[in-house]
């Protein structure tokens, strides 16, 4: 066990690797952390919330705090103060939960779930106890700090955007006494992608297929052809099948929260769309409907065996031997949207195009798949130099070509089924 010395309380780390926090609170007595935390920073992070709590006098024993709610501030004291961070948070979260379907400030229940997670697991811990008219740029900064301290890069990206918003809403409302959002440090809500999004090739595409089982082979293929999110695709009911017109109607999703299932519209108004089916995936669709859908409107098309949703932890087993026969453990379901959306791009899909079909309100994600297609433009100014030197030298490999080197060899036959020779 080691410990080191600190100008307030201890931190130690056990045998077991995790770390333990401890300090002399005013009433002389040793009081401890409830549990031990799993990093150094969390423990420090502990004893850094009792101490503010001494230092505005709100402190009391952790042992008492379970059976008291209320704060043994004077009351004049505590009205003048307003809501704490973690108080406005809750409440702002429950108006958003309460609102209309069809408000423009609703939250759909995915997004109720994740900004659950990030309040419990980051604002709160660190900002929570802070009143709002005593919060400052330094206390976000200080707390920010930490959060890089726990390498979460794309948690603490979120949580700040989540923090700033909040704030922002506080400050508009007059019933909060707070002048300015606190929170501006630049670029803090943005995370750069750690590692490149490597689209399935038409023949790992095709591998995948065939080691799916036969029942849900067309929802890999509407994943990639038809560039769907998981919660669309298994939401899609007979109903949402135009077959005469080679048009799904993408109009719900499906979320799994607390163990509920909730079935909602898509989380934008531009996810509402009707996306064209290739025609190849025609008949397989057909096909799909006769053997593994009740002829009623509302069945699902991919279902468990007591006919509802079929959840991610179910799909899973069955995908991961499937890509592993194709050499790409690497690869989610999600990742089968960015396949579709590249094949479209190269098709010559333009933004407002990739835009409508992927359901984006927004250009910066379409232009993704449009500068990976960009490559596919390289690479024919590279053969038409070819033609022009009469086959005399061999064109260099593009940035795609590259990169498909690096994963794993291929041959000559299969490289031509690569994206970037689609």
């Amino acid at each position: 066990m080691t410990q080191r010395r600190r100008g307030f309380g201890r931190v130690r780390q056990e045998r077991s690797g995790r770390y333990s926090a401890a300090y002399i609170g005013p009433d002389l007595v040793l009081h401890r952390a409830p549990d031990t935390f799993p990093a150094r920073i969390d423990a420090e992070g502990w004893l850094s919330v009792e101490r503010r709590s001494i230092d505005l006098d709100q402190w009391l024993p952790p042992e008492q705090r379970q059976q008291v709610r209320v704060r043994p501030e004077p009351e004049a004291r505590r009205e003048s103060a307003g809501p704490t961070v973690g108080e406005y948070a809750t409440a702002w979260l429950d108006d958003r939960c309460e609102r209309d379907p069809h408000d423009p400030l609703a939250l759909r229940p995915s997004s109720v779930k994740d900004y659950r997670l990030l309040l419990a697991n980051h604002i709160d811990p660190g900002l929570g106890r802070i009143p709002l008219a005593e919060l400052k740029a330094s206390d976000i900064e200080a707390w920010y700090r930490k959060l890089g301290a726990r390498r979460i890069p794309r948690a603490r990206a979120k949580a700040y955007s989540l923090l700033r918003t909040i704030l922002n809403s506080a400050k508009n409302d007059p019933d909060v006494p707070l002048t300015e959002n606190p929170a501006h440090i630049k670029g803090a809500g943005r995370v750069p992608r750690s590692t490149q999004i490597h689209p399935a090739t038409l023949e790992e595409l095709a591998t995948i297929t065939e080691a799916m089982p036969e029942e849900l082979r067309l929802a890999v293929q509407f994943g990639a052809w038809c560039a769907l999110r998981y919660g669309e695709v298994f939401e899609l009911r007979r109903k949402d099948l135009d077959a005469s017109l080679g048009v799904v109607h993408v109009r719900r999703a499906v979320v799994w929260t607390k163990g509920q299932v909730t079935n909602d519209r898509p989380k934008t108004n531009a996810g509402v769309r009707d996306v064209t089916i290739p025609p190849h995936l025609l008949p397989m669709m057909v096909s799909h409907l006769e053997r593994y859908v009740e002829s009623r409107q509302d069945a699902l098309l991919f279902h468990d065996r007591s006919g509802r949703n079929l959840r991610p932890s179910e799909f899973q087993p069955a995908w991961h031997a499937a890509r592993a026969a194709a050499g790409r453990d690497d690869l989610k379901f999600h990742h089968l949207r960015h396949t579709g959306a590249v094949l479209a791009a190269q098709s010559g899909a333009t933004l407002a195009d990739l835009m409508g079909r992927l359901g984006h309100t927004t250009p910066a994600m379409a232009m993704i798949y449009q500068h990976t297609a960009a490559d596919r433009d390289r690479l024919i100014a590279e053969r038409l130099s070819q033609v022009a030197l009469g086959g005399r030298a061999s064109p260099p490999a593009t940035t795609s070509e590259r990169a498909a080197k690096s994963r794993k060899p291929r041959s000559a036959e299969s490289e031509q089924h690569t994206l970037t020779d689609a």
